[in-house]
């Protein structure tokens, strides 16, 4: 029988039963499924390798959102958030994508940027043009700090040379263009940069200052689009609602700050189980989403003459499956075989359609029913379980405490000494 992400009810499972039917979706070991249910699955001696002056690990919740059907694939998304209501609001939105055939990706390829920040000139145009006409050796200098990865296809690849002004005069900064293959990429830019740098003082008479991995990765873009039938998002007014709602991100940063947020909880959930450098994906998201000079959505949600919903995503994704934290942490490479991925666009792509799935979950919510109500529940779960409420009466008291409008952990208690009397 084929494989489907689609698992009706797989929310109201028992968590001995979910991990049974991903782990038979993944093919995982008895050894995985044994780390996936360790409350502490990073050693510490891992951990000590991994960072300085470690005392500890510390755990999040690792969960898996269903109805993924990405590119005419099936897919299940593992993500580590301890956010309520993330999970299950991508799982809901991935399957109304899933009534007009999924979602759809695309990306540039793994082009990372190395910037090599010249100093001290008179002449900038003119130092531009000199190291412009020693690309060729450049290029040479870089590629010979990494052949393996030369090898298999990457390298440096190109140079782009720039001059800006700065407070202290202007500068003028080169652009090491490399192609990274499988790997995030900051080790194998950074080093080639700082190869190339004597080089270029030597043919400009300047003085080099940085050379480091840019993390505004513009030439490293993922793409995704979904069309979703009107009546699965509750009908045209919804959709008029969920375009209205991206109309106001379009128009305001400070909307538009809330709508990123909402697609970095999809993005950096799988960034987290997949061991990516997250900081570096939220960074790069940002700089994109100002790239015209006003902070923007990095959706586009529109109609279209059906009254169907259009939802695309173009963002920068600089992620690896090689290297870091992705291969040293046990549960990351877990979190991979789930996937199933093979290369690093891959997982780029799958990870824009969690941003955009997330999104729409997000819009919808606020179009539809209101946002908080859903995390009032979640919330008041949560609290309720904290003040020691057995599962035979939680859901009693959170009923008692959304009616009230009283989400507070007090309230919690006294509700739970009541049923426990």
């Amino acid at each position: 029988m084929a494989k489907s992400s689609r698992i009706p009810g797989f929310y109201k499972l028992p968590v001995e039963e979910r991990l049974k039917k991903v782990a038979e979706f993944a093919n995982l070991t008895e050894e995985e499924v044994e780390l996936l249910k360790k409350e502490g699955n990073l050693n510490l001696e891992i951990a000590d390798r991994m960072i300085e002056n470690v005392i500890g690990t510390m755990a999040y919740p690792f969960g898996i959102a269903t109805n993924f059907l990405i590119n005419g694939k099936e897919y299940l998304i593992p993500m580590v958030i301890e956010e309520p209501s993330v999970v299950a609001a991508a799982s809901n939105a991935a399957k109304m994508t899933r009534s007009k055939g999924g979602i759809h990706t695309s990306s540039t390829g793994p082009i990372m940027i190395g910037q090599i920040q010249l100093v001290d000139v008179k002449d900038p145009y003119a130092q531009k043009m000199r190291i412009l006409e020693e690309k060729e050796e450049i290029i040479k200098i870089a590629n010979e700090q990494d052949p393996v990865l030369v090898k298999f296809g990457g390298g440096a690849k190109d140079v782009e040379v720039r001059v800006i002004d700065s407070p202290k005069g202007p500068m003028v900064i080169t652009h090491l263009i490399v192609d990274v293959r499988d790997a995030m990429g900051a080790n194998a830019v950074n080093t080639m940069c700082e190869a190339v740098a004597p080089f270029i003082e030597g043919i400009t008479g300047g003085r080099v200052y940085l050379r480091i991995i840019s993390n505004l990765a513009d030439k490293r873009l993922v793409r995704a689009r979904t069309v979703v039938d009107k009546e699965a998002v509750g009908g045209e007014e919804v959709v008029d609602g969920i375009v209205s709602a991206w109309a106001f991100a379009a128009a305001d940063p400070y909307r538009a700050a809330t709508h990123n947020k909402g697609i970095l909880n999809g993005v950096i959930a799988v960034a987290l189980a997949t061991g990516q450098d997250h900081r570096a994906i939220e960074a790069g998201a940002h700089a994109y989403a100002a790239k015209t000079g006003k902070y923007m959505p990095l959706t586009t949600w529109e109609k279209n003459e059906d009254g169907d919903l259009v939802g695309t995503l173009e963002m920068p994704m600089a992620v690896g499956i090689v290297g870091g934290a992705t291969k040293v942490h046990p549960v990351a490479r877990i979190a991979l075989k789930i996937l199933g991925v093979k290369t690093a666009t891959e997982l780029a792509e799958i990870m824009g359609a969690v941003g955009l799935a997330q999104n729409l979950a997000a819009l919808r919510a606020l179009a539809a029913e209101g946002i908080q109500y859903g995390h009032m529940r979640l919330h008041a779960r949560n609290l309720a379980m904290m003040a020691g409420a057995t599962p035979e009466i939680v859901d009693k008291i959170v009923e008692i405490m959304v009616r009230e409008r009283k989400i507070r952990y007090d309230r919690a208690e006294e509700l739970v000494k009541q049923f426990l009397k």
